[in-house]
């Protein structure tokens, strides 16, 4: 069963989309080599002095593989959206409650 990754840290999402929009291939080149590594999903989300990636994996062995291929790629980005600290990776696992709607 996948699992879901979060990575959340302190910056300026509006910094972040700023990045991104002023290096669309970077972007792109991560997000490919991630889908090598069995990326399923993936999400950038922002909130005031806040950002959160959410991604789908199909274990958190092949996200660590991916992100230690990319991490000095990803680190200008962080910069830039002016992250100083390392940022919070966790994964999760999905529930059995008996009450799921979507994502089928």
């Amino acid at each position: 069963m996948s699992v879901i990754m979060t990575l959340w840290g302190q910056g300026d999402p509006g910094k972040i989309e700023e990045y991104a929009s002023d290096h669309k291939e970077e972007m792109r080149s991560i997000v490919e080599r991630a889908k090598e590594h069995g990326l399923i999903a993936h999400r950038f989300y922002g909130t005031d002095g806040q950002i959160l990636v959410v991604d789908e994996w199909p274990d958190a062995e092949s996200f660590q593989r991916f992100f230690a291929s990319v991490e000095a790629d990803v680190a200008p980005m962080m910069q830039a959206a002016g992250v100083t600290e390392e940022p919070s990776v966790s994964f999760w696992r999905k529930l059995e409650t008996h009450d799921e709607y979507g994502w089928d």
